[in-house]
């Protein structure tokens, strides 16, 4: 187990030094987690234990949004003063990755013909 919490905490500290050498506007986890993937990829399949240690992580995820829920309750007046431009915003965004995921999805089933 350790060896691959090892691998993963490798692979997101590679990926917040590449966000931080090359200023990337992407999260250095998405960047070592992208990293993590081509390894994957490139060995064809993932270990069991590697599997294990990541539902154990994933098991005790909800443990990462607390810090998140205390921020937004330290800082709930000042969401209600944005509520309307973020509400907008939320809305916006999800109408987006619906209508997106709805056409990729559409042009997936075709095979990649004409959408």
């Amino acid at each position: 187990m350790l060896p691959y919490l090892t691998l993963i905490f490798a692979c997101q500290l590679v990926g917040e030094t590449l966000t931080g050498v090359f200023a990337l506007p992407v999260p250095g986890p998405v960047v070592g987690m992208v990293l993590l993937l081509c390894y994957l990829m490139v060995r064809g399949s993932a270990p069991e234990d590697l599997e294990r240690t990541a539902d154990g992580l994933l098991s005790a995820m909800s443990l990462l949004f607390v810090p998140a829920g205390a921020g937004v309750i330290l800082h709930f007046r000042l969401l209600g003063e944005g509520l309307l431009p973020l509400g907008g915003a939320l809305i916006a965004s999800t109408l987006l990755a619906i209508a997106v995921t709805a056409l990729l999805m559409r042009w997936l089933t075709r095979g990649g013909r004409d959408a």
